[in-house]
């Protein structure tokens, strides 16, 4: 089951080098204002936008399996119906990243999958509201 409580939420939100996964370089979209946020509160993020070579004055990687180093969580701004790869992709790595499904995107037989797998999973809902309201 999704991560729900306050607490698991603050616990998760305390970790520090944040992916994000389809991290836009337009700042009118909401891929592009919530890693920006994130950025502006001190996480390490790392874009995931293969038609972009840099965002936020970072490198930006083709995929997950690129990034190099330990991840803590993986902030996914995909459509749902490109989660499963995501997840795969997630579960290949060597770190056992938190995988965050911004709001409104969900897909409940890989954040099964990711679970089974020992990972922890929030589903649908933004990083950024819930960090002013958990960690301000």
């Amino acid at each position: 089951m999704p991560v729900n409580s306050d607490d698991e939420l603050r616990e998760i939100l305390e970790l520090d080098r944040v992916a994000v996964v389809g991290c836009s370089t337009s700042p009118s979209k909401d891929a592009h204002e919530i890693p920006k946020y994130l950025n502006e509160q001190g996480y390490e993020v790392i874009p995931v936008n293969p038609f972009a070579d840099e965002i936020f004055g970072q490198k930006a990687y083709d995929s997950l399996s690129e990034i190099p180093g330990e991840i803590d969580i993986i902030d996914v701004f995909r459509p749902s119906d490109e989660v499963s790869d995501i997840v795969d992709a997630a579960l290949e790595r060597d770190d056992d990243a938190v995988i965050w499904l911004q709001l409104g995107i969900h897909d409940d037989e890989a954040v099964e999958r990711a679970e089974a797998a020992g990972r922890r999973v929030v589903q649908d809902r933004c990083m950024k509201p819930t960090h002013q309201q958990l960690m301000a």
